[in-house]
């Protein structure tokens, strides 16, 4: 049985009432607010009233990880991914959106489908999956419903449900509270911009420093010590020469990256789980939807979270940071920007108003509601008085 809080009780019952004048509806919620559960609570509604259902995303360990979800939820339901088991009688399927684009000819159309981190939709497979099945009723899940470069979703969603802040989350509980410091920041005046986001290259020969690196490894020390991290890189090189820093230190640390197969994943989960590894290292891996306690296979807590990527994405910092905000008793997380992300982007729980048609993108500075302790670095509101 699936049990909503109030707060997705509420983003489902507007849902319902968009979906009366609209197919292709988008529901917002800040990571860590429990999208995969609302969308088990729709899939399971949706399979009662035997509409043919799928959950589409986009990385293999998404897959698994909504599986096991959909299992407790009890939601009969195969795959279409590559080696993965098909049931063309199953309730609901759980499709790669790769997989599903080059089957579209041999899938019989589902009248309900659910795409998971949808702010990707723009991209070329997820466009021609939406536009082979337009009856269908289309709803999109995303914390940060915009694309990389600013530009909005309202070219494949109709309307758009916005959930609680991410400062709600935090009075509610079902978030937890952090600190945020600044102890240092990148010159990027000479960087490039391709794609959208800072050139990845030009970016490794900033951060991809011994003593860019030094200087995180003893922030840690200061701000984190004892405390289970994830630190976000530019590139491989960079996130594993970290790692190899960290070790040096005697902080024991671990570079995880796509090529790992899930049986080193998990191995390294559960490590961190035991406090085994204090720190792991990576680029995009713990990002969108990463589900680190599926992984470990018990409770883990991410407790701090180390930027050492600048990006001009908003969306990417809001994922990143909130990796951390998953809540525990008695847990205060810890934020440590090497990047000069905050400063770009501002506090993740700054209020930020979400709609279809997107926004500009931000420069560093232009988070003007956001200071620097000289002392401590911390990254405080500038109205705070203390």
């Amino acid at each position: 049985m699936i049990k909503l809080r109030p707060y997705q009780e509420k983003v489902v019952a507007e849902a319902r009432i968009l979906l009366r004048k609209h197919k292709r509806i988008l529901i917002q919620i800040p990571t860590g607010g429990g999208k995969t559960v609302v969308a088990s609570y729709m899939m399971k509604s949706a399979t009662e009233r035997d509409m043919a259902a799928f959950f589409l995303c986009h990385r293999d360990f998404l897959v698994d990880q909504t599986s096991k979800t959909f299992t407790r939820a009890e939601i009969d339901h195969s795959f279409v991914a590559a080696g993965r088991w098909f049931n063309p009688w199953a309730a609901a399927h759980i499709g790669m959106v790769q997989t599903v684009k080059q089957r579209l000819a041999k899938i019989n159309k589902p009248k309900f489908i659910i795409w998971d981190e949808a702010h990707h939709i723009g991209a070329a497979s997820w466009a021609a999956i939406m536009e082979a099945w337009p009856d269908a009723i289309h709803i999109g899940l995303s914390a940060t419903p915009v694309r990389l470069d600013g530009k909005g979703l309202d070219r494949h969603f109709q309307a758009m449900v916005i959930g609680p802040s991410v400062r709600e989350l935090i009075e509610l509980g079902a978030l937890c509270d952090y600190k945020a410091f600044a102890p240092s920041a990148p010159d990027l005046t000479a960087v490039a911009t391709k794609m959208g986001d800072y050139k990845i290259d030009d970016i490794e020969q900033i951060m991809d420093r011994s003593v860019i690196i030094g200087d995180m490894v003893q922030q840690y020390r200061q701000k984190a010590a004892g405390m289970l991290g994830v630190y976000f890189c530019a590139t491989i090189k960079h996130s594993q020469h970290t790692a190899e820093m960290f070790n040096a230190a005697g902080i024991p640390a671990k570079h995880l990256d796509g090529s790992h197969s899930t049986f080193e994943r998990m191995q390294a989960a559960q490590a961190f789980a035991n406090r085994e590894l204090m720190v792991l290292t990576n680029v995009d891996l713990f990002g969108e939807g990463y589900d680190l306690a599926a992984q470990a296979g018990r409770d883990v807590s991410i407790e701090m979270v180390g930027l050492a990527r600048p990006t001009q994405s908003e969306g990417l910092f809001l994922q990143q940071v909130g990796r951390a905000l998953r809540p525990e008793e008695n847990k205060m997380a810890v934020i440590l920007d090497h990047a000069g992300n905050i400063a770009r982007h501002g506090l993740p729980d700054d209020d930020r108003e979400w709609t279809l048609q997107g926004r500009q993108k931000a420069k560093v500075g232009d988070a003007s509601m956001v200071r620097d302790c000289k002392e401590c670095f911390a990254s405080i509101p500038k109205t705070a008085r203390v």
